[in-house]
């Protein structure tokens, strides 16, 4: 089947879950750098056909950078404990039923962002992409959820990805001096490719094996994406 079908099979699942007049809360998980934000780019394009849909990240539970230092917690982020996880389930509940200020967040600046912030007026289908969902902070966001996606991938080609992602933001920051990668522009880019395969190997990819993973088991929808980016559906539990 080819993304196109598959993602069109995917979003006519999940309208036949909206209820009239109620907010069907999906969340969008997965491991750090596997395309979550892009998978649901085109998720929620496929969706705003029918639906007035509500895309946003999780980002913005993520404890700001100040108070995450406090807690010592600045190389466990993106952690379950790294997360307002109160805040999250609050704002998830929230949204079923009022218009709710969700929290922003910059990737540049690599800290939330107030001024990112959004305001949710009770869409049909409200999107939540990102982290947060892992046990054990976690737990209660996700069983507040309607419908639970994961995206899996192999672990070579996440890193490989997030290599690549990095490099983008550190090339990006050798003009724009207020980005979080400025830091490391002092670096040749070998020595930030090493340096990002560190931070692969001892933040990214122990959060992965120990956390986010155990998502996939409780997850109602889990799909692959392979080497070259395709899709594949693993596993769909019916309604």
């Amino acid at each position: 089947m080819s993304d196109t079908a598959l993602l069109a099979d995917l979003a006519a699942g999940l309208s036949r879950r909206v209820v009239p007049g109620q907010v069907l809360v999906v969340g969008l998980t997965g491991s750090v750098a596997v395309g979550k934000s892009t998978l649901g780019a085109a998720l929620v394009k496929e969706l705003a056909i029918h639906h007035r849909v509500g895309s946003l990240s999780t980002d913005g539970f993520i404890l700001p950078n100040a108070r995450l230092a406090d807690l010592g917690l600045s190389l466990r982020k993106g952690y379950p404990e790294s997360y307002d996880a109160d805040r999250m389930l609050a704002a998830i509940s929230q949204a079923r039923g009022e218009p709710t200020v969700f929290p922003g967040y910059c990737h540049m600046t690599y800290d939330v962002d107030p001024a990112r912030d959004r305001l949710v007026d009770q869409p049909d289908i409200l999107l939540l992409e990102g982290l947060g969902f892992s046990p054990p902070q976690g737990e209660a966001a996700a069983g507040a959820l309607d419908l639970l996606i994961y995206l899996d991938a192999e672990e070579a080609d996440l890193e490989a990805w997030f290599l690549t992602r990095f490099l983008g933001f550190w090339r990006d920051a050798e003009h724009d001096p207020t980005s979080f990668y400025a830091q490391f522009r002092s670096m040749t880019e070998p020595e930030a490719v090493t340096f990002a395969r560190g931070v692969w190997a001892g933040i990214n990819l122990p959060n992965l094996r120990e956390h986010i993973v155990q998502v996939r088991d409780r997850a109602d929808i889990v799909l692959r994406k392979a080497a070259d980016h395709r899709l594949s559906l693993v596993r769909q539990r019916p309604a």
